[in-house]
């Protein structure tokens, strides 16, 4: 299993980014969040196998229609990344 915490910033906001995340994420079975940052930025935790993580990220930038990823952190993380919520299935949480 793998986990990644993701920030990604650009027009990633009022675009449907983080439903548009949940969906997709829940397509690959993945487990996590996102959730939108009161800076302006998208932030998602994915757990997974590798492969379909990683497929999880390539998906991410570029994102949904209306979309514009300017930059993505990417970090491997661990199982504590899950605290905020997503240890069952994939999330959408409130602003932080």
């Amino acid at each position: 299993m793998r986990y990644v915490h993701v920030m990604l910033r650009g027009r990633v906001q009022g675009v449907g980014y983080r439903a548009w995340c949940a969906r997709e994420a829940e397509a690959r079975g993945l487990l996590g969040f996102v959730r939108n940052r009161a800076s302006g930025a998208v932030e998602a935790v994915f757990a997974g196998p590798d492969d379909t993580v990683e497929a999880m990220l390539a998906a991410c930038r570029t994102g949904p229609s209306g979309a514009r990823v300017d930059d993505m952190l990417v970090h491997d993380a661990s199982e504590a990344a899950l605290a905020a919520g997503g240890r069952q299935r994939f999330l959408v949480l409130e602003t932080l």
